[in-house]
């Protein structure tokens, strides 16, 4: 079967934290006027932030999902050294109109800065509401289509994985990609952003492949691509795929149709140890991926699980990181802590997930770690950077 192309409950699928199914209809990033500065804060009060969650909307994922966020940040502000934050939660029960209703009441009430929503389409219309109030978001999607403006999306980037990958793929001697992507919105996004890392490292584009994405498509394309793959210029085969959706069957088929797992390089675009039972599938073994740095992750969680009494949501790292980049700068004691200019510090900060800086154009960037799979385990075989100078970036 190929369970991706049911309509996903799963929050997970619409959130794409971890997969690439979450990709939503375009939209237009708003701007603020004055080039979205941002709102000065009283350094001698605590700085009022609103925490937009999809709760309400009756789907229990999104309520775990919203709890798991709380929660994070709770933690996040536990840890603050000194600096006072006065957290306000606001329900946008994961629909666009009424995250930006509450986003213009949460200024209304005082907020100097918006952490969150989740999805990209809430996120853009709460950029537009509060925009013109000069007050910055930072949401926790990361569709890079919505940021921004007023409007810094938190998630990790597939344009920021791509480099990642293609940049060790190169210092391994991989110089000739071929990338292989599903014919939607997530592999056609995806696609773009390995052309434009393969373009910024210098590396050759040895082609692109395309599957329609469905099982018929997938088992009718890969003799196609498999004989691309098999080429002489071909040396790395990136995918775009996920193991919610196609990657098993590609990465049963490819190997089927003769390509060699030993002398062509698998990477993947979204997380190969995410369910831990991919890490098993035959056809993976030796490729690559990019994840957050493991060894804070798994202090993250051990500290949730000892906080809450249960496991954080995968992308509850997120709202841990607004607020820790939030304190970091009030902490600072200036009055522009929040503004457009002190969020894009080109340091960054360290959050739970590892180092990550916040861009001009509202996109970001992440210390990401890459594994390669060998004997059913994710290895770590490029550490993540402990700081942005270290890492030459």
């Amino acid at each position: 079967m190929f369970p991706i192309l049911h309509k996903a409950r799963n929050p997970l699928l619409r959130i794409g934290g971890l997969v690439s199914a979450f990709w939503l209809a375009a939209c237009d990033p708003t701007s603020m006027p004055g080039g979205g500065t941002g709102q000065t804060i009283n350094t001698s009060a605590p700085v009022p932030v609103a925490l937009l969650l999809p709760a309400g909307s009756g789907s229990s994922g999104d309520e775990t999902l919203a709890r798991s966020l709380r929660q994070a940040a709770q933690l996040a502000i536990s840890d603050l050294d000194g600096v006072k934050i006065d957290l306000r939660t606001y329900n946008t029960a994961g629909n666009p109109t009424q995250a930006a209703q509450m986003a213009t009441k949460a200024v209304d009430e005082g907020a100097k800065i918006i952490l969150g929503p989740v999805f990209a389409q809430s996120a853009n219309a709460v950029g537009v509401a509060v925009g013109p109030r000069n007050v910055n978001v930072l949401t926790f999607s990361n569709n890079t289509q919505i940021a921004g403006g007023n409007v810094f999306v938190l998630g990790p980037t597939f344009d920021n994985t791509a480099d990642r990958l293609i940049g060790y793929a190169k210092g391994q001697g991989k110089r000739n990609v071929l990338i292989v992507n599903e014919q939607n919105t997530a592999g056609e996004v995806g696609a773009q952003a390995i052309e434009r890392a393969i373009s910024r490292n210098g590396v050759k584009l040895a082609g692109k492949m395309s599957y329609p994405f469905s099982q018929q498509g997938i088992v009718q394309a890969a003799p196609t691509i498999a004989a691309r793959a098999k080429a002489d210029d071909v040396d790395s085969v990136f995918m775009t795929a996920d193991a919610a959706g196609a990657l098993p069957l590609l990465s049963q088929l490819l190997p089927e149709q003769g390509v060699s797992i030993g002398s062509k390089q698998f990477i993947g675009l979204t997380r190969w140890d995410i369910p831990p039972a991919t890490l098993a599938l035959p056809g993976l073994q030796g490729g690559v991926f990019a994840l957050p740095d493991p060894n804070l992750s798994a202090q993250f969680r051990s500290r949730y699980q000892a906080a809450y009494g249960e496991a954080p949501h995968p992308i509850a790292g997120l709202a841990y990181d607004g607020i820790a980049a939030i304190g970091a700068l009030v902490k600072a004691g200036k009055a522009n802590a929040l503004t457009k200019g002190a969020l894009t510090q080109n340091s960054g900060f360290v959050g739970v997930n590892g180092i990550f800086r916040l861009r001009g154009d509202g996109t970001n960037q992440r210390g990401l770690a890459v594994a390669q799979i060998k004997n059913g385990q994710a290895v770590i075989v490029s550490p993540a950077p402990r700081s942005f100078t270290a890492a030459g970036l």
